[in-house]
């Protein structure tokens, strides 16, 4: 894979890591008027308390990270630099967070305590390497590397530093977003090996992996629920203007559409407990981040000011309900 530019690259990732022959997951960005409601607009002047969300954001040209409590509040800017800090997970005991940076010219991978503080490099090398996932028991990170070549599935143990490739698809494969499950038995990524993007589903030990998206269906993102049993993912027709959240029943098959709004939507994790989503919508004419509880389908905005803001995930510690702010 080709060095991204500085600055570009994040943002580039979004326009060519889910391009597909048969299922186009490129979310284009679009600008216009956004609005908040009241009501939210209102929480975010109360206390910050409870687990939080962090989420990515650009505002004035600058892309960094943000943290803001999952029942609502004001949000805080995790990260403050030039470069494009960008791709957030938490860490399993929710007191750090890692993420991709360009902040030394290229993308590397990067972590920062929560409650502040000097980000802490996680390696050093001349190679691309971003989009990383801590296992849940904290012991090994899964990433994306073009060390030896063509961009591969990596794994590292977190102690040692000993590293090596799990998946490797084609010279040209771009592969994205990989995300262990709840157990730290497999993990689940995007690949656009041969047919487009698709998702797949690799053991964490041997790297064999198995598709599971439908040949003519695709998609990119994939997150596992917090049962292991299932897994989300975005699916876009090609060159559709709008994208659906599909729930993908590993053990079956099935599927289930979460999110249907009509706009491009992206970007989907559970929360710990299962009960909502968190995503990313153009639905206002610009990049936002909601929740959605799944019940009964009741949304909230998280994201406000101007720029875009994509790519949320949960603390996953702490997590109940302390209130809710009003409804999208």
């Amino acid at each position: 894979m080709t060095q991204p530019g500085p600055r570009a690259a994040i943002a580039a990732f979004a326009a060519i890591a889910c391009v597909a022959t048969v299922a186009a997951c490129d979310p284009q960005s679009a600008s216009g008027p956004r609005s908040a409601p009241a009501a939210a607009a209102a929480s975010r002047q109360g206390k910050a308390e409870g687990p939080l969300l962090v989420y990515e954001q650009t505002e004035n040209g600058n892309q960094d990270l943000y943290l803001v409590p999952v029942a609502g509040g004001i949000a805080r800017r995790l990260t403050d630099h030039a470069a494009s800090d960008g791709l957030p997970r938490f860490t399993p005991d929710g007191r750090a967070v890692v993420y991709s940076s360009d902040r030394d010219g290229h993308f590397q991978l990067w972590q920062v305590p929560i409650a502040g503080g000097e980000p802490r490099r996680l390696r050093k090398n001349a190679f691309t390497e971003w989009q990383a996932d801590v296992s849940p028991d904290g012991r090994s990170l899964a990433y994306l590397s073009n060390e030896g070549g063509p961009e591969g599935l990596w794994r590292m143990d977190l102690a040692s530093g000993a590293s090596r490739r799990l998946v490797l698809h084609g010279n040209r494969t771009i592969f994205g977003n990989p995300h262990w499950s709840p157990d730290g038995r497999r993990i689940t990524f995007s690949s656009n090996w041969r047919v487009g993007h698709q998702i797949w589903v690799a053991d964490a030990t041997t790297g064999e992996a198995e598709r599971i998206s439908g040949i003519s269906e695709g998609g990119c993102e994939p997150r596992f629920h917090p049962d292991g049993r299932r897994v989300v993912y975005v699916r876009r027709g090609l060159m559709s203007e709008k994208s659906r959240l599909l729930e993908h029943d590993l053990a079956t098959g099935e599927k289930r559409v979460l999110i249907d709004w009509p706009a491009m939507n992206y970007d989907p994790v559970y929360s710990p407990d299962g009960s909502e989503v968190a995503f990313s919508s153009n639905i206002t004419g610009e990049w936002v981040v909601y929740r959605q509880r799944l019940a009964d389908g009741k949304s909230w905005r998280v994201s406000f000011g101007k720029g875009p803001a994509r790519y949320p995930d949960y603390q996953p510690v702490g997590f109940r309900r302390r209130g809710d702010p009003d409804a999208r």
